[in-house]
């Protein structure tokens, strides 16, 4: 066995991280059915429906305690609340409206009744606001409580929007403000955070909305050449769009949109509210590019539509300009992916 091959099945999942382990997955799978349009790689699969106009996309999230939350300050409402709001920004950010939806948890034998019914009611409030139909799922027995959904939904084919499609000179957009959750996860560690002054970001954290409504005005427009939700941070997720439409990107620190509450948090907890905004993820807004020349355009027809605030936050760029950030000062500044990679940290929570 030659050295190489050795050193690659010695390797921990910690030395690659998730994104490295989607990369070997991708390699290794192959696509049979012509049906598959997109496959791994973007916020859901999407799929070509035998008839009709429409696709058909498809995605999942998991979420498990000690990693992505913690009971001492998620309550069992909040929680499935955010297991199927977060399922649900995935099918906005391509496009689309979510359809059915499949939950599986995985329970503590001494878990509560009133707990779990607690979980599922938060779970249907959302399904009831945005039309999904629970249709199905499982339940097993674990050491760890996890909330598996999966959810199909739909897109029209002409207002499908993937995360490949960017060209340089695109500008650069972002709905809502940025940071909110991570400076409102940072706060429910601490027993004393004040909850008048930051009880947004408190919200934000427990409770996100996805975007669906604007997604759909945006899609519509069909001028967004690309868009993803910020799940992982604005940096990971923006780098992200650059590596599928093979660009850079350049971003203006002063552009990035910060919330009041996100400000007086930051403070409070003494660190930047750009930072939290850059690396913290689970925002869940929409992060897009549209070609400059259709930016009045588009804004006058989403503003028709919809009120959420719209901010021009950078442009594409060719390349081999990479990923830059111009700080307060207007310094060039590398722009690096951040945020959460899981088995990059050997335990705790998304976040820390």
């Amino acid at each position: 066995m030659e050295r190489n091959e050795t050193m690659e099945q010695n390797n921990k999942l910690s030395s690659i991280g998730e994104f490295g382990l989607i990369e070997k997955f991708k390699k290794g799978i192959l696509v049979a059915q012509r049906s598959v349009i997109v496959g791994i790689g973007d916020d859901a699969a999407v799929i070509k429906m035998p008839r009709g106009s429409k696709y058909q996309l498809f995605t999942t999230d998991m979420l498990v305690e000690g990693v992505h939350f913690d009971l001492s300050y998620t309550p069992p409402f909040q929680l499935g609340w955010k297991a199927l709001s977060i399922n649900i920004s995935d099918i906005a950010a391509m496009g689309g409206i979510p359809t059915f939806a499949l939950v599986s948890l995985g329970l503590k034998k001494d878990t509560s009744v009133k707990f779990v019914e607690d979980i599922y009611r938060g779970i249907k409030r959302v399904a009831k606001r945005f039309s999904v139909d629970i249709v199905g799922g499982d339940t097993v027995s674990s050491s760890y409580l996890t909330i598996n959904i999966s959810l199909l939904g739909e897109v029209e084919r002409e207002n499908l929007i993937l995360r490949r499609g960017a060209k340089p000179g695109d500008s650069i957009f972002v709905t809502g403000t940025l940071g909110d959750s991570a400076v409102g996860l940072a706060l429910l560690k601490r027993a004393d955070h004040p909850l008048l002054t930051t009880q947004k970001t408190i919200r934000a954290h427990l409770t996100p909305l996805p975007r669906l409504k604007e997604a759909r005005a945006l899609a519509q427009t069909q001028k967004v050449s690309s868009m993803i939700d910020v799940s992982d941070g604005l940096a990971s997720d923006l780098i992200r769009i650059a590596e599928a439409s093979k660009v850079g990107v350049k971003v203006y620190a002063d552009k990035i949109p910060l919330s009041f509450s996100s400000k007086k948090g930051s403070k409070l907890l003494k660190k930047e509210p750009l930072d939290f905004a850059l690396y913290g993820g689970e925002d869940y807004e929409l992060l897009f590019t549209i070609p400059k020349s259709q930016v009045d355009k588009l804004s006058s027809q989403f503003t028709k539509k919809v009120k959420t605030h719209l901010q021009i936050i950078g442009e594409i760029t060719p390349p081999e300009e990479g990923y830059q950030l111009l700080n307060y000062k207007g310094r060039k500044i590398r722009l690096k992916a951040g945020g959460y990679n899981h088995f990059l940290y050997n335990k705790g929570e998304k976040l820390k």
